[in-house]
């Protein structure tokens, strides 16, 4: 079954701003959220698709490459190099957006239900940004880059507790370890219990009596760590990948960051990319226009053999068809298209100059363009329709 559109999950125009996503979200997790939909198969799978296109239309990142790619743009998330994107359960959900309701879920006593995590607050590392170079063979063939990235890290001392040691870390005596205070209030309606962060504990449900000496508590250090980056063929300049949790590590087990990477392109000494088309210039002498030959011109594989045919005009494009770069996850591939230009000698000897005074005459050398013969604006629309 193909996904819907994110847009259309929440109900939103494609135009809408961040805080009008974030209502259309808010109205769609209250009406499917679990706690209201006991045992409701089909509200759980709306409340999850509704959490799915709120992490991407939110994130203005995710929402720019799904604004151009659609559901591709997530499609690598799943096997860790890739776009953001789904396969959320709802463990992710209520960590991840629970605090969009405040601090809890907003059923909680309503119900008689909770977050599935107990409704502990997790913490999220920040994202990260990074600029990879690449050749335009890097480009058209796809390739690893293994790159340091210099970034928080999970403390190797404490496993990221920011404790001491095992001893130091107690459950909070506030909240009793759930993250989170109940409170009971007297209304008109009756007794009504709202929920909010524990103060004491900020949320996590435990608390540090003694902290690592290497991290000083926080449960993250600076570090440097060697990250392997699948670029896959056809990225463009300017594009952003994204690879899930391997930006900044959160604070005591909390939820990594992304690291983003944008994408920068090395240009050719002799080739010019123009979308999935390479266009190369070919300057060929007036007598080898004439008379014909066989040349090699340059392409992102390597060399390519190509014939001039004899009476060959200036302005006339050649196709190499599959020669290009091609697209992103797609099997289609652009051409190169090779451009003739006549070269015209700019000095001459005097013998040279005889011998070409003694053909100016000849009928054969007089410009005579035929009816069919197309201007280069007509070949260039031509070649790119």
């Amino acid at each position: 079954m193909s996904k819907r559109d994110y847009y259309d999950v929440l109900g939103v125009a494609r135009g809408a701003d961040a805080e009008e996503i974030k209502k259309a979200y808010r109205k769609m997790a209250i009406k499917y959220h679990p706690d209201k939909n006991p045992g409701d198969k089909e509200a759980e799978e709306k409340f999850k698709e509704a959490a799915e296109a709120y992490e991407v239309l939110s994130n203005p990142d995710k929402r720019q490459r799904y604004n151009q790619f659609g559901h591709a743009a997530n499609a690598q998330s799943a096997n860790g190099g890739g776009f953001g994107g789904g396969g959320m359960n709802m463990e992710d959900i209520f960590s991840q957006f629970g605090d969009i309701f405040g601090g809890g879920s907003p059923f909680e006593g309503f119900f008689g239900g909770g977050r599935q995590n107990g409704g502990r607050r997790v913490q999220r590392g920040s994202n990260l940004r990074i600029k990879v170079r690449l050749t335009l063979e890097e480009i058209a063939n796809g390739t690893e880059k293994k790159i340091k990235v210099n970034k928080q890290v999970t403390c190797k001392t404490c496993d990221g507790t920011g404790a001491k040691d095992r001893s130091s870390v107690q459950t909070c005596k506030t909240c009793g370890g759930q993250g989170a205070v109940r409170r009971v209030t007297n209304t008109i309606l009756g007794q009504m219990q709202t929920t909010s962060t524990c103060p004491t504990c900020n949320g996590e449900g435990t608390v540090v009596t003694a902290k690592c000496t290497v991290c000083h508590g926080e449960g993250v250090v600076r570090d440097e760590e060697l990250i392997s980056i699948n670029i896959p063929a056809g990225v463009s300049e300017g594009m952003q990948l994204s690879m899930g949790g391997k930006g900044n590590a959160a604070p005591r087990g909390g939820i990594p960051g992304d690291l983003i990477i944008l994408i920068e392109e090395i240009p050719h000494e002799t080739l010019k990319r123009d979308g999935n088309n390479v266009i190369y210039d070919l300057h060929v002498s007036f007598i080898d226009a004439a008379l014909g030959t066989n040349v090699e011109v340059p392409t992102i594989d390597g060399k390519a053999k190509i014939k001039i045919d004899p009476g060959t005009q200036g302005g006339k494009i050649l196709r190499l068809k599959g020669k290009g770069v091609p697209e992103v996850n797609s099997y289609h591939r652009g051409d190169q298209l090779i451009h003739i230009n006549i070269w015209t000698p700019k000095a001459l000897s005097r013998e040279e100059r005889e011998l070409l005074e003694k053909l100016q005459d000849s009928p054969n050398f007089k410009p005579s363009p035929g009816k069919n013969e197309k201007s280069f604006f007509e070949r260039m629309k031509e070649y790119f329709e």
